[in-house]
């Protein structure tokens, strides 16, 4: 009997020994779809590309709208107005909602655009860390017209969708781009 419990506990020590090694932390495998755009086609007193695998739900009786990115669960809300001599006011606001992450965020870089040929000027507030937004922007003519948006996730910021992230800043980086106003 005490041979069965010495070979019992030799075979338990035995089976022990096998090295263990943990799998590493991964990222699920993301599909992108291709980079392709199409021009804005509304009554609206602007022009822009936007992507192809996005949907433009605009809002009745006005010129803005949400471009919803289904497949990346986000949306780009957009919102228009004409100005009344009240640059000053749409620009503070628009920083005012921007800093509004500030506490969260790890950091916010403010990227100028100027291109005076097609008179569109405009801040991008690109975001660092985990935010309920990815980025915001504002574009003017600095006369009449003032155009907004900002990106938010239909889920948590964190780093598994920093891919997502970087996809879709992609895109409001060439909607800024191919930005114009249709009175120019």
């Amino acid at each position: 009997m005490k041979t069965k419990y010495l070979f019992f506990i030799a075979v338990l020590l035995m089976a022990c020994n096998t090295d263990y090694t943990p799998k590493p932390k991964a990222f699920i495998k993301l599909d992108f779809p291709e980079k392709v755009y199409e021009k804005l086609n509304v009554d609206c007193p602007f022009i822009f590309e936007f992507p192809v695998y996005s949907n433009l739900l605009k809002k009745e009786n006005s010129c803005s709208m949400d471009l919803t990115f289904p497949m990346q669960n986000g949306v780009l809300y957009i919102s228009y107005f004409p100005l009344d001599d009240n640059l000053m006011s749409h620009t503070q606001q628009s920083r005012k909602l921007a800093y509004k992450h500030n506490v969260i965020a790890e950091g916010i870089r403010e990227q100028l655009y100027i291109n005076d040929s097609l008179n569109v000027y405009g801040v991008l507030f690109d975001y660092e860390g985990m935010t309920a937004t990815a980025a915001q922007f504002y574009l003017t003519d600095s006369v009449n017209h003032f155009f907004r948006g900002a990106l938010y996730f239909n889920k948590e910021v964190s780093d598994s969708i920093l891919p997502i992230n970087l996809f879709l800043k992609y895109d409001i980086k060439h909607l800024i781009e191919t930005f114009y106003w249709k009175d120019k």
